[in-house]
């Protein structure tokens, strides 16, 4: 009873304490009351640090000298062993800023590491950090990017707490703040600048999935919208680019500079659309991976080899010329001559075949001399007085063999196809025709290769040829795009995805015809092999490591 009767007594004077402030008209005669409700933090008695925990915050304006006092007694109510009390202290954390902004630094920071609390507590942090962003969104942004951005290595005991409040915040802004930027980006280009500051300094140490959600962050932002000027475009490239660590060294060891590099690429495609640059893409690939193409991981080279096909359209004329001849030698070895027993990787060759058009049709005349065309255009560069025949002869000769290759394998694949469809309809299992549905889209994959293949060859059998630069190809893995009527909001064309998850990806190796030919075997097969790791999902985007270590496999 004795406890009970000490209890109610220190509730009583917590209560006259607030009763006296709240009735003074100069608080700060009354600073011993003040001092009093900030040492009831210490209490044993669990109602009474509760009350502590509102009244704290209440008069905390009127005592700038007590500031720091006030503040570390309310932090260790944000710690105590009770849930009550833990979750009346975090909402009362935003009343130490709401006449004193100056403190929202510190008490962003405090709530950020509060951010690994879970449930109820959670929701308080949650509510309490946003409270705070509406007030001050500029400097509570700013504390909470802090926990975000790389720091120094922590110490090993503390590097689980570390990562986890840094994912903890992550998972904060992209569900919490981002959904609402329209709200809290006030004023909207001014803050939109901010952030993407912000977000430009996080990205020293992230893994993959981290810098997509960033990047998708970015490209939603109005000062990146599809009014941009070329300029704000180019900024988003510059972002992708060092992402890409292109001015870095390449090691064809380093697996995952090789994995950022194409997520990289791909991320880029839509950006080189608008008008952005893809110079630095471009160079960079034939000065450091094209030479030591064949050293890559066999799972990588297709991609890179999209990702190259699609970047294509958009090189300029001296980017194309520069990198054509890496692109013919290339397209050379993946296209087999006729006597000799060389196997062919469709997609390759249509990736290559592809490239070569769009980079000719910017500089034509470059393939004089790596093909013995006999383009003239007047300048110096169309070495018309040379004799290039008998790279005419090979390329040519190479490019029937190609031919017969695709049409031998369109034969295979069509009548396949007409057996599957024979099957389909004497199959009873689920599990039966799932196998089946999935060796015809493999097949019509293969059709759209082969076919694609066939439209490319045909024009560069002549002396003098008309190269391919517009949108005449659609490529397999791409979904063919179907013409709608444009809707009030549309904002350009989305770029499809493959409707086989990459199935176009066929063996790194063909037999030529007969039994041994893999493109019919693995379309009849139903395997999908390889695809487009380095897609808009991102292949492997994995651990967060420190530095350079970003782990994106």
């Amino acid at each position: 009873m004795a406890d009970a009767s000490g209890d109610a007594k220190d509730i009583e004077k917590l209560y006259e304490y607030g009763e006296r402030l709240n009735e003074a008209k100069d608080k700060s005669q009354n600073e011993d009351d003040y001092k009093n409700i900030i040492a009831s933090a210490t209490s044993t008695n669990i109602k009474a640090r509760q009350l502590a925990a509102q009244l704290i915050p209440r008069f905390f304006k009127f005592f700038p000298g007590l500031s720091g006092t006030a503040v570390d007694a309310h932090i260790d109510l944000c710690e105590a062993e009770e849930l009550g009390i833990r979750v009346q202290a975090i909402r009362g954390l935003p009343l130490f800023c709401k006449d004193t902004p100056e403190h929202i630094p510190k008490i962003v920071d405090i709530l950020a590491q509060l951010l690994i609390a879970e449930n109820v507590e959670r929701d308080a942090v949650h509510k309490a950090l946003l409270s705070l962003l509406r007030q001050d969104v500029k400097a509570s942004l700013t504390a909470l990017f802090k926990h975000i951005e790389s720091v120094d290595e922590p110490i090993a005991d503390d590097k689980p707490i570390a990562d986890d409040n840094r994912e903890r915040t992550l998972i904060f802004i992209r569900d919490k703040v981002f959904p609402i930027k329209s709200e809290l980006l006030k004023p909207q280009e001014q803050m939109e600048r901010h952030i993407t500051d912000l977000i430009k300094k996080s990205l020293q140490d992230v893994t993959g999935a981290e810098f997509k959600m960033f990047m998708d962050f970015l490209k939603s932002l109005n000062i990146f919208g599809d009014k941009a000027p070329t300029e704000r475009v180019q900024e988003l490239i510059e972002i992708i680019e060092s992402q890409a660590d292109l001015d870095a060294p390449f090691d064809v060891s380093d697996g995952d500079h090789i994995d950022r590099l194409i997520s990289c690429l791909y991320m880029a495609l839509p950006f080189f659309l608008r008008g952005a640059s893809s110079s630095k893409f471009i160079n960079y690939l034939n000065k450091n991976i094209i030479p030591i193409f064949d050293k890559l991981p066999e799972e990588r080279k297709v991609d890179l080899l999209k990702n190259l096909a699609e970047c294509s359209p958009y090189a300029t004329p001296q980017d194309s010329r520069n990198i054509l001849p890496s692109v013919v030698q290339l397209l050379k070895k993946y296209m087999p001559a006729r006597k000799t027993g060389e196997e062919m990787n469709f997609t390759y060759v249509e990736c290559l075949l592809y490239t070569f058009h769009h980079l000719a049709h910017k500089a034509p005349n470059a393939t004089n001399s790596l093909c013995g065309y006999k383009i003239v255009t007047g300048q110096p560069s169309d070495r018309l007085g040379e004799d290039f025949s008998e790279f005419y002869k090979d390329f040519t000769e190479r490019l029937k063999c190609v031919e017969e290759l695709a049409k031998a394998t369109m034969k295979k694949l069509t009548q396949g196809m007409a057996q599957q469809n024979k099957t389909m309809a004497t199959a009873i299992s689920d599990e039966e025709k799932a196998t089946i549905k999935t060796q015809k889209q493999n097949a019509t994959t293969g059709l759209r290769t082969c076919n694609n293949i066939l439209a490319m060859t045909q024009p560069l059998h002549s002396k003098s040829p008309s190269f391919i630069g517009d949108k005449k190809i659609n490529l397999s893995w791409k979904e063919a795009v179907k013409t709608i009527a444009p809707s009030t909001n549309s904002t350009g064309v989305k770029r499809a995805g493959s409707t086989t998850n990459g199935s176009g990806n066929y063996a790194n190796k063909r037999g030529r015809g007969g039994g041994g030919n893999q493109l019919v075997h693995r379309a009849f097969e139903g395997i999908s092999h390889g695809g487009r790791g380095g897609g808009g999902q991102g292949r492997g985007w994995g651990r967060r490591g420190r530095g350079r270590g970003r782990g994106y496999r």
